[in-house]
Formats: structure tokens, C-alpha cells, sequence
């Protein structure tokens, strides 16, 4: 059995989903489909979603939001006649989005997940209806019906681990099945939807749940590339990775793929392919528990995210001092602070952060650290960029970190910071924000060009 999650761009227009489908009915393995709703239809154009959010703020803010609910039901129509279907289904999400806002109009964050959600929801309805249609068995479930039953808090839901009993069950039918991805239901029937990539991330738990052999994951790429193709012109496409590099990769900003759609997968080794809706002969890139390692390319991919900020300490004998680092640790959970990297040395620690983490809570951080740890001295540096070098064979190869700093001074670029995990699997270097894109060139020129 196969799980196939199609993307917003792979279901945007008629057309594309008359592709998708042509792609799902081509294989009768392809049983579960997960899809996402409308993305943009070309370069200018507004995801569905994103005009679902603006008719969140009209209905709070209490301004007139009829055009705004025209305007998405005017995308769903010209699906819906583009597909040459009956055009009743249009009054039926016209009647949603009006129960939904009347419903839930006092409960804004209930809101904006039940709208949020919306577009996944109608767009599935739509395509199970066209391919019964098309004259193939053919039915839609709502996540709630398929077993997607998840934790209560508003935009951040995560799967209950007892529902993979109930979604095993999705065996049993013998039709298509299309589910909306994006969102399930709690246990007192609220709809809650998954953080970024929660598509990815439906797709992900059903594949789980089902024990599939496989989890496709359609997009508009015919994989994953080895950088980022806006800032290297035509990188090469990476054949076969591991779940380890690519939530490495993923963290530092891969987005083909979220890391968090990695976990429900990893826990019972699925595989995934990462195809391209517009090529789907082309192989893809799979994502796999182990795999061979190519000794000639050793670093599977490099990435690079800015918006960091660091937060520097010295303190004489800290390596001493039993509990120092877990004082540190202790502030920043009192500030619901998550770190990424804490570099350190015998005197001095750095801890690592998104910007995002500390904004509007830096002064009473560092006024914390300096009151609580004694410390000799503090400072903090912002605009830092985390360029990573991902490989499992790293380890395995001499000279790999050399190859990188050479490109990295070639380039006159400064290293603020250099850490390496005990995995050996990744490199982390701490950069300017200005410099991120010469960084991923010069990387990328001397490991892959040659």
C-alpha cells in the first residue's frame, strides 16, 4: 500500500488535479491520498489558505468580509468548472464558511483553525466527487472519520497515540480514499490544525497508522537538491537520504519536506519519495532509515537559515562549577526559550537560538543570567545565519571539515562559531546573515563542482 500527499501547487487549478488523479488511478497501490488546499496559481497569485486567514481578521476585526468569502468560493468555482461538475457543492461551502464564522465568531483562535482548515476540507470533497465521477471508487473521509483524533491546542495539534488503531482501520475500505490533510479533530470535536507542513504531516501519521510501504510526497520538484536551486543555479538532485540528514537538512531551512513529518515515519522506518506531480517518472529523491554511502560525495546536502541570535557567557573555572550550564537552562524554560546549539569551551558557552525564541524577552534574560550565574561576562550577537553540512559519511572521510573552511576563507567569509554533533552526521558554522548566500556558493562550488 501506498500513502500519496499532493502539495498546494500539485492541486491548484482543474488541470492539476485531473494530472493527480491521472497519477493515483495509475496505480492501484495508491489507496490513501492526502491533499492540501489550492496553492498559488502562478507567481502573483494568493494560496487559498492564506485568503482564508484574511477572512479570519475581516470577521474579528468586524469588518465586511463578503467579498473576502466571495473570493474563495470564486477559487473553488473555477475548480469546480474546470472539472465540469455540478456547481452545487459552491452553496454548500458558502453555507460552511457562514455556520462556521456564526459559530465560532467569540472563540478567534477556534476560528481561525476551523477556516484555516477549510480549504483542504472543500478541495477533497471536490476531488473524491470528480474521480466517483470519473467513474472510479472513489471516497472522501474527514480526518475526524479516518481516525485523526489529536491534542486540543489551537494551531499546534499532535497525534494521540491511540488514534493509530483507529486510523489502521483505513485498510478496510476497498475505494480510493481522499482525506484532507492540514488538520484533525479533538476529543470534545474541535478541529485543530498541525504546525507548518501539516499536510506533510497528515500524510505522514496515515502512513503510519496503515503501515504503508511506501509515503509519496508530490510536489513541483522532481526531488530534493543538494542546496537551495534560488541560490545555486541547477543543483544536483540527491538520489537517496536518511531521515537523520534530512531533518538536519530540514532544520536549516529545507522546505521540500518538514522535519516534524518525519517523526510518525521514522518511528516504523517508512520510506518516502519526494516526487514531481508535472514529471512523475522522474525517480525522485527517497528518504530512507539507512543507506549506502557514496565515499566520492560524502556531504549529502547544504543548507543555510538565517535569523539567529546568540547569547555569549564567560565565566573563569565554569567547567568547575557543578549546575552552571542547568542555571542557564532553567532561565530560559522560565522564559518558554528553546534552543538550537550550545557550543562551549572550559571557560565560555554559547547558546544558540531563532531570533524569534527571544524577542521581547532579551533584557530580562540576560539581567536573569547575569543575577542567578555570577558570570564575568555577557554579550549577545544577533543577525547570525547556520549554515549545516550534512552527511553521514562524513565521519568516515579525512579532510571533510578542512574542505569546508577552505571554501569558507576563500570566500573571505568570517566563522563566528563552528560545532559538531556526536552524531558526526552534520557541521554546523555560524556565519553573518550577509554572507548566507556566499556561503552556500562557496560550499557548494568546492564540494560538488570539482
Amino acid at each position: 500500500m501506498k500513502v500519496s500527499k499532493f502539495g498546494g501547487s500539485s492541486v491548484s487549478t482543474a488541470s492539476q488535479i485531473k494530472k493527480v488523479l491521472d497519477i493515483v488511478n495509475s496505480d492501484k497501490d495508491r489507496r490513501i491520498i492526502i491533499v492540501s488546499a489550492p496553492g498559488k496559481r502562478h507567481d502573483k497569485d494568493i494560496k487559498t489558505t492564506d485568503l482564508l486567514i484574511r477572512l479570519y481578521e475581516k470577521v474579528i476585526n468586524h469588518l465586511d468580509y463578503k467579498n473576502k468569502k466571495l473570493e474563495i468560493v470564486s477559487r473553488f468555482h473555477d475548480i469546480v468548472k474546470g472539472l465540469d461538475m455540478d456547481d452545487h457543492i459552491l452553496g454548500e461551502i458558502d453555507r460552511t464558511l457562514e455556520h462556521l464564522i456564526e459559530t465560532l465568531k467569540d472563540q478567534p483562535e477556534r476560528l481561525l483553525d476551523a477556516l484555516k482548515s477549510s480549504g483542504e476540507n472543500f478541495n477533497a470533497q471536490i476531488i473524491a466527487a470528480y474521480n466517483q465521477k470519473q467513474g472510479i471508487p472513489t471516497q472522501y473521509l474527514s480526518p475526524k472519520d479516518a481516525g485523526l483524533i489529536v491534542s486540543n491546542e489551537p494551531g499546534n495539534a499532535q497525534i494521540l497515540e491511540s488514534s493509530y488503531e483507529k486510523i489502521y482501520h483505513l485498510t478496510e475500505y476497498n475505494q480510493k480514499l481522499i482525506i484532507p490533510g492540514f488538520f484533525g479533530f479533538s476529543e470534545d470535536n474541535h478541529i485543530v490544525t498541525f504546525p507548518r507542513g501539516g499536510s506533510d504531516i497528515t500524510g505522514a501519521i496515515i502512513a503510519r497508522g496503515v503501515h504503508a510501504d511506501l509515503y509519496e510526497n508530490f510536489t513541483d520538484v522532481s526531488g530534493i537538491y543538494r542546496a537551495n536551486p534560488t541560490v545555486i543555479n541547477q543543483p544536483e538532485i540527491i538520489d537517496e537520504i536518511t531521515y537523520r540528514e534530512m531533518r538536519e537538512l530540514s532544520y536549516a531551512g529545507f522546505g521540500v519536506f518538514h522535519d516534524e513529518a518525519l517523526q510518525p515515519l521514522y518511528h516504523d522506518r517508512i520510506p518516502v519519495v519526494i516526487k514531481n506531480t508535472n514529471r512523475p517518472s522522474d525517480p525522485g529523491t527517497f528518504i530512507v532509515h539507512d543507506r549506502q554511502i557514496d565515499t566520492r560525495k560524502v556531504i549529502t546536502g547544504i543548507s543555510c537559515d538565517e535569523g539567529f541570535t546568540s547569547i555569549n557567557i564567560k565565566k573563569y573555572l565554569m567547567n568547575r562549577q557543578v549546575g552552571f550550564t542547568l542555571k542557564i537552562l532553567k532561565i530560559l524554560a522560565d522564559y518558554n526559550i528553546s534552543f538550537d546549539h550550545m557550543p562551549s569551551g572550559i571557560d565560555n558557552i554559547s547558546i544558540i537560538m531563532r531570533s524569534s525564541q527571544i524577542k521581547g524577552k532579551e533584557q530580562a534574560v540576560l539581567e536573569a543570567i547575569r543575577r542567578d550565574c555570577k558570570i564575568d561576562e555577557l554579550n549577545v550577537e544577533h543577525d547570525l545565519a547556520i549554515l549545516m553540512i550534512v552527511g553521514e559519511g562524513m565521519s568516515a572521510v579525512v579532510g571533510t571539515a578542512n574542505k569546508i573552511t577552505d571554501a569558507l576563507a576563500n570566500a573571505h567569509i568570517n566563522l563566528k562559531m563552528i560545532n559538531q554533533g556526536s552524531s558526526e552526521i552534520s557541521m554546523m558554522f555560524g556565519i553573518s546573515n550577509a554572507d548566507a548566500k556566499k556561503a552556500v556558493k562557496a560550499c557548494y562550488s568546492h564540494c560538488y563542482a570539482e
